[in-house]
């Protein structure tokens, strides 16, 4: 019969196949970073029973207030079971370890001060952290093949606490500000466990186009830190403290999403802002409004 489909061919197996469920807020977790409400100085503590309270899924705490947690008595064991028993997980840390810089000895060092945050991390069931070029954000350009080779290293030393390094993009800085620039050296370091860590705020503030993120696989990242930005101040002298709630400003978002769906990433959303209004605000309000537009963000993309 003409139009009939013939078996086993490319469209008859097609049609054989059930439709895909629709892309949906639902497909991701979502995550708290304590840089959000950071200055309204409630503590650790407060922020995982905050964050457990309004639904989030993680955390994403700093190491330096996980040193802080320590100095003030506190146990990091009892911070586990704390996270465990509000039915969080740790999905990031964010810690500032000198792995990448050229000068030997200090590079030494912020390997020995990197072992420390991974322990730290470990002890509250940590399985990621950040891996920024700290130290490397001002100054000579550096040589990226040795900068994947430096990252490489670190992957190495995570392996042994079972902790990823994320390479993060930093846009403010001389290097890694770029998203090829930061894919380039997580490839060529030749490590299975290889990924980056993006940001909205900082593919803008470095001048890439949201388009890259098309190069990257689902495995290319595990957790992506979320916020908006907004018309002005321009690229040149935005910073970090101009960051807004998702939806609030105008970046692209809806691609955002819509890109990395396809590419196949069903990670982490952490809410990462700096906003001295917000920290003026109750942290409760904030971390509330936060989340619910995070999701409201990511669900208005695929009801378009």
């Amino acid at each position: 019969m003409a139009g009939a489909l013939l078996p086993g061919s490319p469209k008859a197996r097609a049609a054989d196949q059930p439709a895909m469920p629709k892309p949906s807020a639902d497909d991701f977790r979502y995550c708290l970073n304590t840089s959000t409400i950071r200055e309204q100085n409630i503590g650790i503590e407060a922020e995982i029973d905050l964050a457990a309270k309004l639904g989030y899924h993680g955390i994403e705490p700093w190491i330096r207030q996980l040193d802080q947690y320590e100095a003030s008595g506190g146990s990091l064991s009892d911070l586990k079971k704390r996270i465990d028993d509000a039915g969080l997980t740790v999905d990031s840390a964010i810690g500032f370890a000198r792995w990448i810089v050229d000068d030997e000895a200090e590079r030494k060092a912020g390997l020995e001060q990197l072992k420390v945050d991974l322990d730290k991390l470990q002890q509250i069931g940590g399985t990621r952290i950040a891996a920024p070029p700290t130290g490397a954000t001002n100054g000579p350009k550096l040589d990226l093949l040795q900068a994947a080779e430096r990252y490489r290293a670190i992957l190495e030393i995570g392996a042994q606490f079972g902790i990823v390094p994320q390479l993060e993009v930093w846009g403010f800085s001389e290097n890694l500000h770029r998203v090829g620039e930061s894919t380039f050296v997580a490839m060529e370091s030749g490590h299975p466990a290889a990924c980056l860590l993006p940001d909205v705020y900082h593919i803008y503030k470095g001048g890439s186009d949201f388009n890259t993120l098309h190069m990257l696989g689902g495995k290319a990242i595990h957790v992506f830190h979320l916020n908006d930005y907004p018309a002005d101040p321009p690229r040149e002298s935005i910073s970090d403290k101009d960051r807004v709630f998702p939806g609030d400003g105008v970046a692209p978002l809806g691609d955002i999403f819509h890109t990395l769906h396809e590419v196949g990433f069903r990670g982490t959303f952490s809410l990462e802002l700096f906003n001295p209004t917000y920290w003026a605000r109750d942290p409760e309000a904030v971390a509330r409004e936060g989340l619910e537009k995070m999701k409201a963000s990511v669900q208005k993309a695929f009801d378009a």
